[in-house]
């Protein structure tokens, strides 16, 4: 089993297109919308958190973990990587994150050498996207943008509302100004919002599209380490598990809608 863990429903985003990408696996998604958003949290909070997902997680028995939440994997993956892999669970079990992946594709992608990153307040204050871009090339200039408002929009499902258009465009006007040539979307909630961002942004800048990257990374990752993918159960009917923190039924009218598939029962627990 695959477990993605994010502050709320911003990993759908990555779940969607894991479930086109690699199938035969089972998946449970954990949404934190309780303590939703993360971004503005302090470091300590967002740690914290984190281990009581990891915890909760691997009591469920999972072994392989997906940090699908940007602003964990930037501020608290290494942290619980040292905690909780240590010895001989770190042959039995992994935490894996979203940000190494967009970064790679990121510094790939780029023509001019200009990259752009709109996060959450604590991504962008770990300058995270920065560090591992220039660890791929130091050539390449990486300018950050936090944009705070928008995952409480999306969490409410607000996001098309004339009003986060508005915002989103206040946001992205300094990254204009860069000459950017191409944008990381550094919150996985933010995809949700492609077009908004794509249309503002123009032709000129590559929108990266964060979820497709993960999955097509995450397969060649599993090809590539066989001791990692039999930690992973497969089955003919593979299982979907969906917890939440918070309201279960708001929780499944969203991932329903937006994964295009019927979930049967969406669990509530704490952390």
């Amino acid at each position: 089993m695959i477990a993605l863990f994010d502050s709320g429903i911003g990993g759908l985003t990555v779940l969607k297109p894991l479930l086109k990408e690699l199938p035969e696996y089972d998946y449970l998604y954990l949404g934190d919308s309780a303590r939703s958003p993360y971004g503005g949290r302090s470091e300590e909070s967002i740690k914290k958190f984190s281990e009581e997902a990891v915890e909760f997680l691997f009591d469920r028995g999972v072994k392989v973990i997906l940090f699908a939440c940007n602003t964990a994997s930037s501020v608290a993956l290494r942290h619980v990587q040292q905690k909780y892999l240590k010895g001989a669970d770190e042959k039995d079990r992994k935490i894996l994150g979203v940000l190494i992946p967009v970064a790679e594709e990121a510094a790939e992608k780029s023509k001019k050498g200009r990259v752009g990153v709109v996060g959450t307040k604590a991504t962008i204050a770990s300058n995270s996207y920065e560090t591992e871009i220039q660890k791929i090339n130091p050539e390449i200039s990486t300018y950050g943008q936090a944009c705070p408002l928008l995952v409480p929009f999306i969490e409410e499902g607000w996001h098309t509302k004339p009003e986060a258009a508005s915002i989103l465009k206040k946001y992205l006007r300094p990254l204009k100004t860069c000459n950017i040539d191409s944008l990381i979307l550094g919150c996985t909630h933010y995809p949700m919002m492609q077009k908004q961002f794509e249309r503002y942004m123009g032709k000129q800048v590559k929108v990266l599209d964060p979820g497709s990257t993960v999955a097509k990374k995450l397969k060649t990752y599993l090809e590539r380490h066989p001791e990692i993918e039999s930690l992973i159960s497969k089955s003919a009917k593979p299982k979907r598990q969906f917890l939440t923190t918070d309201d279960p039924a708001t929780f499944k009218r969203f991932a329903e809608s937006y994964l295009s598939m019927k979930i049967s029962k969406v669990e509530k627990v704490t952390l």
